[in-house]
């Protein structure tokens, strides 16, 4: 017997080609374009798969399939939209789609998919799903539709998920999206940089220390992982894990019970893993530096998040986001010109979204006026090569006393507008000094190394570039 789909499209064009696809793989299809021909349909015929367009001639089709669901709950539904965000890829999970489809889509791997939902449903096999509120990624680019596809395909299950892509993408804001929208929402998110954690400590971090362990332990420690019991454990930056910290971890997650350092029992934890790195893993593993079961272990779905250059239909709506943000957090009031918006959308951003989120505060703070327009943007992303040509030849306070003069802060604002322009030059400078030996660096600076991490990654500045090796 023939399979059955019913398409439920108001552009016809798309829908004639479907339709067409479709019938080569042997599909009796019906067709319409209003949400009430298909209740007319669906209550005279049975389908073995339904493709829907979200917004249809007569009303929002997703805000309905969980009546359709409910009646015909047999039915795998596959979800296709324009309206390409995060928000609509869970709504489309939180209804029980089989499958989201963005446009534009693949007309084979759709086909596909069709094919699939239609073969589950007569062998009996249906999916649930249980999704949550808040949407904290931001992008309707291509790029973005394949992250948004796997974060709602990993809602409804617990499996390990390795986040993948270069610093500053928004590598924890996707494991945030996974908890707060999935079946752990209301347990807690405990998040934990790997690398900001001294080597000896690495250990009574993540799983906690008895009194008397070591010198200093003066009181029990609760680790990470019991803190995050009932709920979601992000390890960032995976791949600067000390080997013997990569053992201990393995085990907790081989046999779902943890040992605090210095202690003699063990205790059961229920977390869900999401790790992250900005490395390759595989050269390290190779190398010795990381553990292949452990990466296997982790690295059950990968998500890899595109570096902002390859998604730079996002910088502009990003772009109006940080304005936003930076006036919650008490800076000016901005707006951004359209043809400064062109200019941020053509830069290569190379700490990518974090830096873009700091060139935009930095934007707001020093904008003379309301609007940001393609000469402050120009200004600003010239002010690298004025941090570069400080004299060296003991005049630099008389260089700096003369550039305040010249740039006009809001009230309230001058200590960290100038921070913000003199703060990343000496911090690479250090690094250049040290040959981005970290904590060499730090004690260059006088500060804690944990600090200068911190300052690192809010400044967008990637330590090896400065490395002799």
């Amino acid at each position: 017997m023939a399979r059955r789909a019913l398409i439920v499209e108001d552009d016809t064009s798309i829908a004639l080609v479907m339709t067409a696809a479709l019938e080569d793989e042997a599909f009796a299809v019906d067709r319409c374009d209003k949400i009430a021909e298909r209740d007319r349909l669906l209550a005279n015929n049975e389908y073995d798969v339904m493709l829907t367009d979200v917004i249809l001639l007569d009303g929002d089709g997703i805000e309905t399939l969980g009546e359709v669901s409910k009646s015909y709950p047999d039915m795998p539904i596959i979800i296709l939209s324009a309206q390409n965000t995060l928000d609509t890829a869970v709504r489309a999970s939180d209804t029980g789609a089989f499958e989201y489809f963005p446009k534009p889509f693949d007309l084979d791997e759709l086909v596909k998919a069709a094919i699939q939902a239609a073969d589950s449903r007569r062998d009996g096999a249906g999916e649930e799903a249980d999704a949550g509120d808040g949407m904290p990624l931001i992008g309707r680019s291509q790029p973005m539709q394949e992250v948004y596809r796997m974060i709602t395909r990993v809602l409804r299950n617990d499996l390990s998920v390795l986040v993948l892509g270069e610093s500053g993408t928004g590598k924890e804001l996707v494991a945030e999206a996974i908890h707060e929208l999935g079946s752990r929402r209301t347990g807690p998110f405990v998040a934990v940089n790997t690398a900001a954690i001294p080597r000896e400590l690495i250990e009574s971090e993540l799983f906690g220390h008895e009194k008397g362990a070591f010198t200093g332990a003066t009181s029990r420690n609760i680790g990470k992982f019991e803190q995050a019991n009932g709920g979601t454990l992000f390890l960032d930056e995976i791949g600067d894990m000390p080997p013997e910290a990569q053992t201990r971890l393995l085990r907790a997650l081989q046999s779902g019970r943890i040992r605090r350092v210095g202690g003699d029992q063990e205790i059961a934890v229920d977390v869900r893993i999401i790790a992250a790195t900005n490395r390759d893993l595989e050269p390290l593993i190779a190398a010795g530096g990381f553990r292949e079961d452990l990466y296997y272990r982790l690295n059950v779905v990968p998500i890899q998040l595109p570096p902002l250059r390859d998604r730079s239909d996002d910088i502009e709506p990003l772009a109006r986001h940080f304005l936003r943000l930076a006036s919650k957090e008490g800076l000016p009031t901005r707006r951004l010109s359209k043809d400064a918006a062109e200019l941020l959308s053509r830069q290569p951003w190379r700490g990518n979204v974090r830096e873009l989120r700091n060139f935009m505060f930095r934007a707001a703070l020093l904008a003379r006026e309301e609007e940001i327009d393609r000469g402050v943007v120009e200004s600003l992303l010239d002010s690298t090569a004025m941090e570069s040509s400080l004299p060296t030849d003991g005049n630099i306070e008389a260089a700096i006393a003369q550039w305040l003069g010249d740039t006009e802060f809001p009230s309230g604002h001058l200590y960290h507008g100038a921070l913000a322009v003199f703060e990343k030059p000496l911090f690479e400078h250090a690094l250049r000094q040290t040959g981005g030996n970290q904590l060499r660096a730090a004690q260059v600076l006088g500060i804690n190394r944990n600090t200068l991490r911190k300052r690192l990654g809010d400044l967008d500045i990637d330590p090896e570039q400065f490395s002799d090796g």
